[in-house]
C-alpha cells in the first residue's frame, strides 16, 4: 500500500511493531542522536519522542533505518518489486494489435498518476504563522547532531525551487543549519540543482530566489528527495509513480511555490543574491566532521503546519546509519535505468562504508577485451557517478553483494600494472581527502577473468566449485553426520 501522508505510514508502523514511542523528556542537543544511534546500528525501530525539551512537536527519526522499512515507505514487500515495475516500463514498445493495446491501460493509468495535481486547500496550511506574528523556527524541535556541530540543524528538509530561466521544479535534501528564529544556512553543495538555480540568480541579477521548505512528508515524497535524478526531473513525478497516486500540491501564501498539501510543516522564504554566512560544521555521513563553510542565508517569510504537526528529523554519521537503507533502495531501483545505457552491466554495489561515493563495485557480461576499462570510463561520465572515487569491475558471476566475494576475486584476479587506471575529476564536496575542493583522482580496477588478448600469456584458471552430484548426496545424509543442521545452509 502507499501512504497519503506521514500519519498514515506512522500508523502502518505502530500497528507492524515497527515504531517505538518514547514519553520521557530527551534533549534535542546530542540525546536524540545518542539514542538513535545505539537504536539504527541494531536495525532498530522507528523513534516517535513525544516530549523534546523546549518544544510542543513531537519527533520522528529512523523512520526508514531497517530494509523492512524502507520497504514499507515504498509500499512494497521487496525493493525489487519497484526496480521490475520500471524495468517493465523502460521495456515497452509500440502495441501491435487490440489486445496488446488493452493490456497498456493499466501502464498508462500508472504514468499518468506521476503528475501532481494541484488544490486549493491543504492539511499543511491548517496553520499559518506570518513573519512577525510569533515565534517560527524556535518553535521546532531541531536537533544537535554531534558534539562539534556548528548548532542545530533541520536534517531531513525537502527544499523546494524552480529555476529561474525555465521555471523546472526541484526538491532536493539540503541541511539547514539553525542561526536563530527567522534565518537558517542553506547548504547547497555546489554540484546540486539548489546551487544552479542559485547561480542563475546571481547571474539575472533577480535579487532573491523564493524557496520552500518541507518538513515531513509521505514517506514516498521524502525519499524521492534524495534520489540522483537528471537535472531538470520533476522529483515529485517520480514520487507519484512511487505512490502509484499523483501528489497533491498547494500554493505557498508568501512566495510562488507550491508544496506537498499533506505535508507536515512548510516553512516558507528567500534566499538573495550575494548574500552568504559560515555555515557548520556538521557531523558528516561520511563519518566524519565536514568543515564550516560559506552558504546562502535561507530567511523565513511564512511558517505554516498541520493543527498537530510531528516533525521530521534524521541524523547521519558512521555507516550503518538511517541514509545506508535509502542509499540501498536507490542502489536496485536505479539499476534498470544503467543497464538501459549499458546492457553489459549485471549488477551495482556501493557499500555502505564508502558513503555512496567512495566505492562503486559492478559486475559486467564481459564480450570483448578491456570491456571492464571501458565501463569504468563510462560510469565517470554518468550523472553523480561522476563522484566515484573508485570503481570496480568484476565478472557476472560474482555475487557483488557479498564484499567477501568482492575482496577475494579482486585481491587474486588483480595485475596491478595491467589492470588498474588512474583517472581525475569532480569530486563530491564532502571528499576530505582529496588536496582541494571539488576535484581529485580516481581509481579503476579491472578484475575481470582476463584473455590472451588482454595479454595473458596461460590459461586463466578455472574457480574451484564441488559438482551438483555431490552436494545433493551429502545434504541427503546430512543427519547420518550427526552435525547441526545450521551448516546445511
Amino acid at each position: 500500500m502507499s501512504f497519503k501522508n506521514l500519519g498514515e505510514f506512522l500508523k502502518a508502523l505502530r500497528e507492524a511493531g515497527e515504531l517505538a514511542e518514547i514519553k520521557a523528556q530527551v534533549d534535542p542537543a546530542l540525546e536524540v542522536t545518542e539514542i538513535y544511534d545505539r537504536v539504527v546500528k541494531k536495525e532498530g525501530p522507528a523513534l516517535l519522542f513525544a516530549d523534546v525539551r523546549g518544544s510542543t512537536m513531537p519527533l520522528a527519526i529512523n523512520l526508514f533505518g531497517s530494509s523492512k522499512r524502507m520497504a514499507m515507505a515504498l509500499g512494497v514487500k521487496e525493493i525489487s518489486e519497484i526496480a521490475e515495475r520500471i524495468r517493465s516500463f523502460l521495456d515497452l514498445k509500440p502495441p501491435q494489435g487490440l489486445f496488446e493495446k488493452l493490456a497498456m491501460i493499466p501502464k498508462l493509468s500508472e504514468l499518468h498518476a506521476v503528475l501532481p495535481k494541484f488544490v486549493k486547500h491543504a492539511p499543511c496550511q491548517e496553520k499559518i504563522i506570518l513573519a512577525g506574528e510569533g515565534k517560527m523556527l524556535d518553535r521546532l524541535p531541531a536537533i544537535q547532531c554531534w558534539p562539534k556541530d556548528g548548532g542545530k540543524f533541520i536534517t531531513f528538509p525537502l527544499v523546494i525551487t524552480k529555476d529561474p530561466e525555465t521555471n523546472k521544479r526541484n526538491l532536493g535534501l539540503y541541511r539547514m543549519h539553525l542561526y536563530d528564529d527567522r534565518t537558517t544556512g542553506m547548504h547547497w553543495q555546489i554540484h546540486k540543482d539548489g546551487a544552479e538555480h542559485f547561480r542563475k540568480l546571481r547571474k539575472g541579477g533577480k535579487g532573491r530566489l523564493p524557496v520552500a521548505c518541507v518538513i515531513g512528508a509521505d514517506p514516498a515524497t521524502m525519499f524521492s528527495a534524495a534520489c540522483p535524478l537528471p537535472s531538470g526531473m520533476d522529483e515529485l513525478m517520480l514520487a507519484g509513480f512511487l505512490r502509484k497516486h499523483s501528489v497533491e500540491l498547494v500554493k505557498c501564501k508568501t512566495i510562488d511555490l507550491e508544496v506537498p498539501a499533506e505535508a507536515e510543516i512548510v516553512l516558507e522564504g528567500y534566499v538573495e543574491e550575494g548574500e552568504m554566512r559560515l555555515e557548520g560544521p556538521f557531523g558528516d555521513h561520511t563519518g566524519f566532521y565536514s568543515r564550516a563553510k560559506d552558504f546562502p542565508v535561507f530567511h523565513v517569510t511564512c511558517m505554516t503546519h498541520r493543527k498537530d504537526p510531528v516533525y521530521v528529523t534524521t541524523v547521519v554519521g558512521r555507516a550503518p546509519m538511517e541514509d545506508c537503507y535509502m542509499g540501498k533502495a536507490i542502489e536496485r531501483i536505479f539499476l534498470p535505468m544503467i543497464q538501459k545505457q549499458f546492457s553489459e552491466i549485471t549488477d551495482i554495489h556501493l557499500p555502505w562504508e564508502g558513503a555512496f561515493h567512495n566505492c562503486l563495485i559492478l559486475s559486467i557480461k564481459k564480450s570483448y577485451p578491456d570491456q571492464g576499462k571501458k565501463i569504468i570510463h563510462a560510469i565517470w561520465g554518468l550523472g553523480q557517478m561522476m563522484f566515484s572515487k573508485m570503481i570496480v569491475v568484476l565478472d557476472h558471476d560474482t555475487n557483488i553483494q557479498d564484499v567477501k566475494e568482492v575482496a577475494w576475486r579482486v585481491l587474486n584476479n588483480m595485475d596491478p600494472k595491467r589492470d588498474i587506471v588512474f583517472g581525475e575529476g569532480p569530486l563530491d564536496e564532502l571528499d576530505h581527502a582529496a588536496a582541494k575542493d571539488f576535484s581529485g583522482s580516481k581509481i579503476g580496477i579491472d578484475a575481470t577473468r582476463k584473455s590472451e588478448a588482454e595479454g595473458m600469456q596461460r590459461p586463466w584458471p578455472e574457480d574451484i566449485v564441488m559438482t551438483e552430484e555431490i552436494k545433493r548426496r551429502v545434504e541427503e545424509r546430512w543427519r547420518e553426520y550427526g552435525l547441526d543442521e545450521k551448516y546445511l545452509r
